[in-house]
């Protein structure tokens, strides 16, 4: 770290050189002249880079370290204290030491000189001394192009394996238990949210937690992209200026520091410029997503009312509903879930137009991609999570409401058209809905069975 001078409006800055010159920073941060910079080039928005990604670079960081210790290109003495920066990443201790904006170089060129320089000013402080620099050392055998690539696929699994996966697991597994717990009761089946033949509830159930097992498997099988890496191809996917095998040595690495099965990709020029194993797995992401969508609206059209809507569940009442209309309660955790299914599919939306904008040997539409998948994951995440602990652990069946239901569904004559065929049984149906009949009292007027050959026929609780 170099001069130090007190600035009039701030904190006392020192200088920082870089190879277009000289630019002060403050004292307080480990940052080094590109990060601030970027840091003052890019006032755009809101957005950060987001933390999985800096916690990424990290394990990618350590294990570039311990890669080119192993291959003799870095001292043992410098890789350590590159460890050690990276393991105070990792437990936070050098938060507040990442501020760059998502809307910057589309290489995501910057955040990962931000991590060389923060990496490089700590390591140099725990060593006192200048010993650590931050391309000739923490960058070794790398590149933006490589290391931003492999990092977008560490944060993406993780986030998929550690943040969404148990929420989903927890969800399914409700709706086993829930499903287990309305066995025996009979409901109305829907198709064009109109009356169609019975359906046990514990079925309709079944067929929310198969949506969500479906989309488990989808996302596992997008992993097999996501566990392949750029990292060894360099700039332009030759591997210029990497040792022999560092591509497949770092790689071990990473997966020995992750815990998951990462492996170096066996085409470098494909895994530079192309985004499509984050274009698959997101597609798993929007196809969850949408089954969300589905299963939160047919909660709420079956909790609808209480009294003028169908009724025929009930789900726990969280808050009031309404600033004007007392005792008004709404199902807001199902509208949560549903908004949160628009901002995916919107992302997905994103992602698909930044993957076809790759140039050449390189896409460079990189943190925006990364920045939408992650909202995704961690949206969807904490979106079953809610939903699952303020409403699905909550659903009960309203027998009576549904039992009420069932008897007046005009499309029970279903289970009569084997004994009067389809066109009879239709003018039953319609008899009924005109003078607003049974269906018993409907096909006895008609005279078209008896009611001993009705009652021995028409069993509605046994027609699913």
């Amino acid at each position: 770290m170099s001069d130090t001078k007190k600035s009039a409006k701030g904190p006392a800055l020192r200088k920082e050189h870089d190879s277009m010159g000289e630019i002060l920073v403050p004292c307080d941060k480990y940052w080094g002249a590109q990060t601030q910079r970027s840091f003052e080039n890019f006032r755009i928005g809101t957005e950060k880079m987001p933390p999985e990604v800096i916690s990424a670079f990290a394990i990618l960081k350590k294990s570039a370290a311990q890669a080119n210790c192993e291959l003799g290109t870095l001292p043992k003495e410098k890789a350590v204290l590159i460890e050690k920066a990276c393991e105070e990443i990792l437990d936070g201790s050098l938060d507040g030491n990442f501020p760059l904006a998502v809307w910057q170089t589309g290489s995501g060129t910057q955040s990962n000189m931000n991590i060389n320089e923060v990496i490089a000013h700590r390591g140099n402080e725990l060593a006192k001394k200048t010993c650590l620099h931050p391309n000739d050392d923490v960058n070794k055998s790398q590149s933006s192009n490589d290391t931003f690539p492999t990092a977008m696929h560490i944060a993406a699994i993780k986030g998929i394996e550690e943040h969404l996966f148990p929420r989903l697991d927890a969800l399914i597994k409700t709706f086993k238990d829930l499903e287990k717990k309305h066995r025996g009761i009979v409901t109305t089946g829907r198709t064009h949210l109109q009356d169609a033949v019975p359906i046990a509830f514990s079925q309709e159930i079944s067929g929310w937690r198969t949506m969500l097992e479906r989309s488990r498997d989808e996302l596992k099988t997008s992993e097999k992209g996501l566990l392949e890496l750029a990292l060894g191809g360099t700039a332009v996917g030759t591997g210029l200026n990497a040792p022999k095998d560092f591509d497949r040595t770092v790689a071990a690495y990473i997966a020995q520091n992750t815990g998951y099965a990462f492996k170096t990709a066996p085409n470098k020029f494909h895994a530079l410029t192309s985004l499509d194993d984050m274009v698959f797995s997101h597609g798993a992401l929007k196809a969850l997503a949408a089954n969300l969508m589905k299963i939160a609206n047919d909660v709420r059209w079956l909790a609808s009312g209480p009294r003028d809507g169908l009724g025929e569940i009930t789900i726990p009442a969280n808050e009031p509903g309404s600033s004007i209309m007392p005792g008004k309660v709404n199902p807001t955790q199902c509208e949560a879930v549903t908004m949160v299914a628009v901002q995916v599919m919107g992302n997905d939306a994103a992602i698909g137009f930044a993957a076809s904008q790759g140039n050449f040997q390189l896409n460079v539409f990189l943190p925006v991609t990364i920045y939408n998948f992650l909202q995704s994951v961690r949206l969807l995440g904490d979106a079953m999570e809610s939903f699952r602990i303020h409403c699905a652990l909550g659903i009960k069946a309203n027998k009576a409401k549904m039992k009420e239901n069932l008897h007046r569904s005009l499309m029970l004559v279903t289970a009569l058209t084997p004994y009067i065929g389809y066109e009879k049984a239709a003018e039953v149906a319609k008899l009924a809905h005109k003078k607003d009949l049974s269906l018993k009292e409907a096909i006895l007027e008609l005279g078209y069975m008896t009611e001993t050959d009705f009652d021995a026929h028409f069993h509605p609780e046994k027609m699913v």
